[in-house]
């Protein structure tokens, strides 16, 4: 399959929700990941509790049809929802759902041209706040310093958000959770830093 390694998420064509909404088990605990691509970490997260249910949003349409083509064949609680997950992530989930956030290495988008075209900023913090319960866990990581400065503003700017590891400052404790997607994988093994943020929701 061809899949696309960029997508631009200001196209006027993303401006009303492609996807499909899920139908979630409200019994069971929701994690979901921005950006997921191909799944592998929540597959990972899964494999390791499978109680759990994991939502991917990703803007690849390509992408969400591989995910969840896997996600049937191996029988795990993993779905992929097409959307543009700053405009369309409250359409997604209700209010107060998500136990767990997870942003792992969103795309740079180095160009000057193209900065306006990053994930994370305010807006996707405010939706990440609306759909998240109080003490869910929000965590970021990514291996450009400019994406860690602009996720460490968006964040710090928004008083719903406690940092875990103080005000203004990076979690320095590594990946808690024990799976990691590609690009951390990568990242580590090429011996580049990762930066990474924990947050709790109040």
């Amino acid at each position: 399959m061809r899949i696309r390694q960029h997508v631009n998420p200001r196209a006027p064509h993303y401006e009303q929700f492609p996807g499909v909404k899920p139908q979630l088990d409200a019994t069971r605990e929701l994690e979901i990941e921005v950006g997921c691509a191909d799944a592998q970490f929540l597959f990972e997260r899964a494999a390791r509790d499978a109680r759990a249910q994991y939502v991917g949003l990703e803007i690849r349409e390509e992408l969400v049809d591989l995910v969840n083509r896997q996600a049937r064949l191996r029988g795990v609680p993993v779905l992929a929802v097409f959307c543009q997950a700053q405009l369309h992530m409250t359409q997604v989930f209700a209010p107060g759902t998500v136990a767990r956030a997870f942003v792992n290495f969103p795309d740079p988008w180095f160009k000057r041209r193209h900065q306006n075209r990053r994930m994370v900023d305010a807006v996707l913090a405010d939706a990440i706040a609306q759909v998240t319960r109080p003490d869910a866990e929000v965590f970021v990581q990514t291996d450009v310093w400019d994406i860690a400065l602009d996720a460490l503003s968006a964040f710090e700017g928004d008083d719903r958000f406690e940092n875990r590891a103080g005000e203004w400052t990076f979690w320095r404790a590594g990946n808690p959770y024990g799976v990691r997607s590609w690009r951390e994988q990568n990242a580590e093994e090429t011996g580049l830093m990762v930066w990474r943020l924990m947050y709790r929701r109040r």
